[in-house]
């Protein structure tokens, strides 16, 4: 039987595993999608060993920079973001050849593009600068937005919370939560951002899926932004790993 997985910590809230495993059984799919939730990546390589029947995994937090040390072989656009969701286990000649790819961009970027609207829509906050956040800043630049992080920390090129003004979210008309920050239990907490210079002309998007709806977003809907969470990103880049895995 082929085997697939995720690997993260903790993975006590995953989406993953209950995707592939509803997909397999009505899909009459012989195969099984395990949690690896290890609370160090030098575990690792002992799950290459021990499951030799491995076809491919999902990578999450806080794992998806570090892994790259690990593989043989990244996709361009891994390469070029330094990130990667998805490894590939290619088996064809004889041993084991590890190949990372991203999913995440073209999940996130199919579905934030129907929301867009380029007259208004034309620069983005990105909350965060984790590996989730690097593919949404690749997805944006594909849909022509200029995107800026926002960092806790002062970095070249980002703004950091305290700078975050009216001027700023008039100008930045996109704001994406890629931090984990909002993720049940910790329902009641939110990115520190001015929410009262948010208007109707605001898309917000929150990669949190659980709650449905964060703090982050129930703030951004109050002052009239359109909003969305990450559960159909996580769906579309899911798919976009199946057919990397079966290619």
């Amino acid at each position: 039987m082929n085997k697939y997985g995720l690997i993260g910590y903790p993975l006590k809230h995953s989406f993953s595993q209950r995707f592939f495993t509803e997909k397999f059984a009505k899909e009459n799919i012989e195969a099984a999608y395990l949690n690896f939730e290890i609370p160090q990546l030098l575990l690792f390589p002992d799950i290459i060993k021990s499951h030799p029947d491995l076809k491919g995994l999902n990578v999450t937090i806080p794992y998806k920079e570090d892994v790259m040390q690990f593989l043989d072989e990244l996709d361009i656009e891994a390469e070029a973001i330094g990130a990667v969701n998805v490894i590939k286990f290619d088996r064809s000649k004889g041993g084991v050849k590890l190949i990372g790819y991203n999913s995440d961009i073209i999940g996130f970027q199919n579905s934030i593009f129907p929301l867009v609207k380029p007259a208004i829509h034309r620069k983005a906050l990105v909350l965060g600068t984790g590996g989730a956040s690097k593919a949404v800043v690749r997805a944006l630049q594909n849909l022509n937005i200029q995107p800026v992080y926002v960092s806790r920390t002062k970095k070249e090129g980002a703004f950091i919370y305290q700078d975050l003004s009216e001027k700023i979210l008039t100008e930045y008309t996109v704001i994406i939560n890629a931090s984990p920050l909002g993720t049940y239990p910790n329902v009641n907490e939110a990115p520190d951002i001015p929410y009262q210079y948010i208007s109707t002309n605001h898309l917000v998007y929150d990669l949190v899926y659980n709650p449905e709806e964060t703090k982050f977003l129930k703030l951004a809907k109050e002052n009239g932004a359109i909003i969305k969470n990450g559960a159909e990103m996580l769906e579309l880049q899911a798919l976009a790993a199946w057919e990397i895995w079966n290619r």
